[in-house]
């Protein structure tokens, strides 16, 4: 996964943790904006989220940080 996207989904995470608690949970969707101006970025974390990981629709932003923060 790229730098980039990387970087937006700790920053959604640590936004989302600091005003909704440690027991926030999102999806892959919370790092876009409602329109899709960036199919291939969605498709990227889509794929990491679904495809490689096998994660739920909704995952606790705590537990999506640190996977993201260790490179996996």
């Amino acid at each position: 996964m790229r730098m980039a996207l990387r970087a937006k989904i700790v920053e959604v995470c640590d936004k989302k943790i600091a005003t909704k608690g440690e027991n926030v949970g999102l999806s892959f969707y919370a790092f876009f904006k409602n329109k899709n101006d960036n199919p291939e970025l969605l498709m990227e974390a889509a794929t990491w989220w679904i495809q490689m990981h096998k994660l739920d629709h909704f995952v606790k932003a705590h537990k999506i940080k640190e996977m993201v923060q260790n490179n996996l």
